[in-house]
């Protein structure tokens, strides 16, 4: 059917964009990448030839388009089930679905206050109400998932899961979220991952900046 086409946003700020990315760099499969920065306050018209949302991250493969971040990583698994992008057992990969969905549907005062920047220096914000809950949640995801498989991520071996759960560790590090001994060690394990470090290295090289993305 062709290659595998990725379009994504910013890397510096595009959480979404991350999600699909770092799963499918991490399982080791081939696509050609597209950016397309947000060059417009409500995105970029570029958006609107190549994904019927007019948004990104959005997955070409011939005639086939797949958007939204969890739908992208679902897509690559069927296609690609020896790579592992969910976990083997129907159960850890029930978990793992609906610790993507948990994530895809909620956390939204941890995401709204505290946008994904890579560039950003650490340091501390003023939280609104909500956002703690969100992270104490997180971290329980993380201690009982990890204390279950023994780590270093979430199943073991990295997952859909962890890709999903990307975002939340750069929010976690560079607002200083956290102080917990389990989630430093969950996250330096993400941040030390050669799909994290190639994403990285790529947002920190960025010329844009996005006024509202900088909390």
């Amino acid at each position: 059917m062709g290659k595998l086409t990725l379009y994504i946003g910013n890397k510096n700020y595009s959480s979404w964009s991350l999600r699909p990315w770092i799963a499918m760099t991490a399982a080791g499969i081939d696509f050609q990448e597209v950016l397309i920065p947000f060059d417009f306050p409500a995105g970029n018209p570029k958006f609107k030839p190549i994904s019927p949302t007019d948004r990104v991250p959005v997955l070409h493969h011939g005639n086939i388009r797949v958007w939204e971040s969890l739908s992208i990583i679902e897509y690559v698994a069927e296609l690609f089930p020896e790579k592992g992008i969910w976990p083997k057992a129907a159960a850890d990969r029930a978990v793992a679905r609906s610790i993507s969905m948990e994530m895809l549907s909620g956390f939204r005062a941890l995401r709204n206050a505290c946008p994904m920047n890579m560039r950003r220096p650490k340091r501390k914000l003023d939280l609104p109400e909500g956002v703690m809950d969100d992270v104490t949640r997180i971290e329980t995801i993380w201690r009982e998932l990890r204390a279950k498989s023994g780590g270093p991520f979430l199943f073991g071996a990295f997952t859909g899961a962890d890709a999903m759960f990307a975002p939340v560790v750069n929010r976690f590090d560079v607002y200083d979220l956290v102080t917990d001994a389990g989630t430093l060690a969950y996250m330096a394990a993400m941040k030390s991952h050669p799909a994290w470090v190639k994403w990285q290295e790529a947002a920190l090289a960025e010329p844009w900046i996005v006024p509202e993305d900088e909390a």
